[in-house]
C-alpha cells in the first residue's frame, strides 16, 4: 500500500505544506478552514486513498505552511496558491474538497481555474460573509496591533472552542487538542491572523455564485453552529449546480463525526 508522502514545497511565492499521495487515480484536493490545517482530513484521507490521488495542504499561515509577513492573505491570493498546487502536481479533472472557509477559497478557485476543475464538494462553507469593517482594517496597520490578536486568541480555551463544532464532544480528545493548540505558540500565527484581517475580500455575491456552473455538492452539519444550515440552503439556490446533503446531529468538523458517510458521500458523487 502506497504511503502518504509529507513534504514543505515552494508555490506562488510562499513555503507550503503538503500532503499527498499521486498516482493514476482521480485526484482530489483537499482545503481546511479558518485557523486549521491538513489534520482536518486525518480520519478521511486514509479512506479516499482506495480510489483516488490525494493532494491536501496547509494554506499558507496556518498549520506547517510558513507564516509570511510579505504574503497578501486574500481569497484571490489563496486560490492562487490552490491553482499552482494543481499545476504542480500535475493535476487534470480535479474534485476540490473545501471545508468551511476552505470552501470560499474553493469557489474562488473554480472562478479562476474551470477548465481544471471537475467538481466541488463543500463541507460547512463559508458563505456571504462581508470584509472586514474600514476601522477594524486601519487598527490592523497600528504597530503592536499584533498582540491584541494574540491576546484575543490566547484568551479562548482550546476545548471549548472545539465545543463549538461538534455536536458530540465525546470526539474530542488530547491528540486534537494539541494540534489545533500547536499553531498558538507560533508568532507569526498571529501575524498571519492579522493579515489575513487586513486582506481577505468578502465572500462571492450571489450573482458571482451563479456563474460558477460546475457540479457542487454541499455537506452540511444540521447542528452546525459556525456556518448554520441556512447559509449552505442559500448557496444551493445560488450556485446553478448544486445539492444539498444534511447530516443530522451533527455540527461544524462533519470531517471528524462522520467520516464513513462523508467518504462515501464523496465516493458516489464523484464516480
Amino acid at each position: 500500500m502506497d504511503k502518504v508522502k509529507r513534504e514543505t514545497i515552494f508555490i506562488a511565492g510562499v513555503k507550503v505544506y503538503c500532503e499527498y499521495l499521486v498516482n493514476e487515480k482521480p485526484p482530489i484536493l483537499l482545503i481546511h478552514g479558518f485557523a486549521s490545517s491538513t489534520y482536518t482530513f486525518h480520519r478521511l484521507i486514509p479512506l479516499l486513498k482506495e480510489n483516488f490521488s490525494i493532494v491536501a495542504l496547509d494554506l499558507p499561515g496556518f498549520g506547517r505552511s510558513e507564516k509570511s509577513k510579505t504574503f497578501i492573505y486574500s481569497f484571490e491570493n489563496y486560490a492562487i496558491v490552490i491553482a499552482e498546487c494543481i499545476k504542480y502536481f500535475n493535476l487534470e479533472r480535479v474534485t476540490i474538497v473545501g471545508h468551511s472557509m476552505g470552501g470560499q477559497i474553493a469557489l474562488y478557485t473554480a472562478k479562476k481555474v474551470p477548465s481544471k476543475i471537475s467538481k466541488l464538494i463543500l463541507i460547512c462553507s463559508s458563505g456571504y460573509l462581508k470584509r472586514a469593517k474600514k476601522p477594524l482594517i486601519y487598527c490592523s496597520y497600528i504597530p503592536f496591533f499584533r498582540f491584541f490578536v494574540e491576546y484575543y486568541i490566547r484568551r479562548k480555551d482550546v476545548k471549548k472552542s472545539l465545543e463549538n463544532v461538534f455536536y458530540n464532544r465525546t470526539f474530542i480528545n488530547e491528540e486534537m487538542m494539541q494540534e489545533f493548540a500547536r499553531p498558538l505558540s507560533e508568532k507569526g500565527f498571529y501575524i498571519s491572523l492579522m493579515r489575513l484581517l487586513r486582506y481577505r475580500e468578502g465572500d462571492l455575491s450571489s450573482k458571482q455564485l451563479s456563474e460558477i456552473n460546475i457540479p457542487t455538492l454541499l455537506i452540511w452539519g444540521e447542528e452546525d453552529q459556525v456556518v448554520p444550515l441556512s447559509v449552505g440552503k442559500r448557496l444551493v439556490k445560488d450556485l446553478p449546480n448544486a445539492d444539498l446533503i444534511t447530516y443530522e446531529k451533527t455540527g461544524h468538523l462533519v470531517t471528524e463525526e462522520r467520516t464513513e458517510e462523508l467518504y462515501c458521500h464523496i465516493l458516489s458523487y464523484t464516480s
